[in-house]
Parts: C-alpha cells; structure tokens; sequence
C-alpha cells in the first residue's frame, strides 16, 4: 500500500489581527526513507554541541521558550543545520499566502484557503491518486485552517483516503520542515514589502542574501503546477 503524508503548518491567528497568514503543506512519498539524513543532522548536532531541539523558527529567531538559554551564535548555528537538513530531505510542499487585511473577516479567508486548496488538489490529482491512502498530521491548533483542510481533501479525495492525525514538532522531523518553509515564505513576502525586522537581518541578511542563500534553496521543493 502506498501512502503520503501531508504535514501543515501556518503563520498567523486564527483572526484577522496580524498581517499576513500562510499555509503550508508538506508532502512525502511514505515509501522513500528519511531516517539516514535526520541521523547525519542529529549527528551534526552532536558533533557542534548543539542541543537536539524539536525546530521552531519562531522562538529559535527571537530567542523563546526552548531557546531562551542559547546565544544568538548557537541559535543562527541551529538555522544553518537545518536549513542543510531540509535541503536533503525528500519532500515537496505547498505554501498559500494571505494578506488579512483584503479578507473581511476570518470566514472569508477560510472559505479562500479551502479554495486554493481544492484547485491546487485538482492540479496534482494525477500525483495523489497514485496513493492508496494519504495522511495529514496536523495539531489542529488553528479552526479554520482545521476546516479549510478537512473540507478541501474531503472534496477533492475520496474521503476513506483522508486519514488525519495530530502532529507536534516534537514528534515529526516532517512538521518542522513545514514549519522552516512556512517562516522562509513568510520571511520572503516581508522582505518584498519592505517590511523585514531587525530580526530577520540579523538572521538571513540582506534581501539579496536571503534571496541566494535561502529562498531560492528552499523553493527547489516547491511544488510547480504539476509534480
């Protein structure tokens, strides 16, 4: 039986109180391995003394929760290894970005994303009927990316193909790839808006660095319209 995992990610409340709202959808064919380059990133890990932490690009770029005991050195060390991580892993996502101000409220940029899901589905239907069942891990933590998701893949799939499970960055190397494209996507749309932070320079540089060293790495697993 072959399976795909979809692993989903977002930037963003679930309200309209922040600017802009992505979601990410990471896909991986069950059947190829990933466990020889997660091994090698652990044991670059171990290798550089830097602590095997489930990736967050949120509090490891502003120094939170987990994170709130290394340097900024170590943090921008932790980036680099798994910037190297996601570049060999073999996975393809999605990214759909919003800006919540041109949605009147949380609804109508629901009902959009379940949209754009359905069509990008549709696009690549020929790529996912090759699955016997596809599964999303996802930590419903957000309602209306729960229901966009539900309701494009049960509209678009045959709904006894759907199987959903929760996901936590702690437990999925794959939830945390979806985390890394969804902060890089994010990092991208501010650079272009002029509208990047002290933050996001003293961890990607310039527009044109982040562009060459980042971005255009990252969008290689970046589905086209069709795979």
């Amino acid at each position: 039986m072959r399976e795909q995992s979809v692993f989903v990610d977002e930037s963003g409340a679930d309200g309209l109180d922040s600017d802009y709202y992505l979601l990410t959808l990471v896909f991986h064919d069950q059947s190829v391995p990933l466990a020889d380059g997660v091994s090698r990133y652990e044991q670059s890990l171990a290798a550089r003394g830097l602590p095997n932490l489930p990736f967050h690009a949120s509090p490891l770029m502003n120094g939170h929760d987990d994170y709130s005991f290394m340097s900024v050195e170590d943090r921008l060390r932790l980036l680099a290894a798994f910037r190297v991580l996601f570049r060999y892993l073999p996975i393809r996502y999605k990214t759909f970005s919003y800006r919540k101000r041109e949605f009147a409220d949380a609804e109508h940029l629901s009902e959009r994303m379940r949209r754009d899901v359905v069509n990008f589905l549709f696009d690549n239907l020929d790529y996912l009927q090759q699955f016997d069942r596809v599964k999303v891990y996802y930590d419903g933590g957000q309602h209306a990316v729960t229901q966009a998701i539900h309701d494009a893949l049960e509209y678009a799939l045959a709904r006894e193909a759907v199987v959903y499970r929760a996901a936590t960055p702690s437990e999925y190397r794959l939830s945390q790839a979806a985390d890394y494209a969804c902060a890089v996507e994010l990092t991208a749309l501010k650079y272009q808006a002029h509208e990047e932070t002290a933050t996001d320079r003293r961890f990607f540089g310039s527009w044109g660095t982040f562009r060459r060293n980042v971005l255009k790495t990252v969008r290689k697993k970046a589905f086209a319209s069709t795979p």
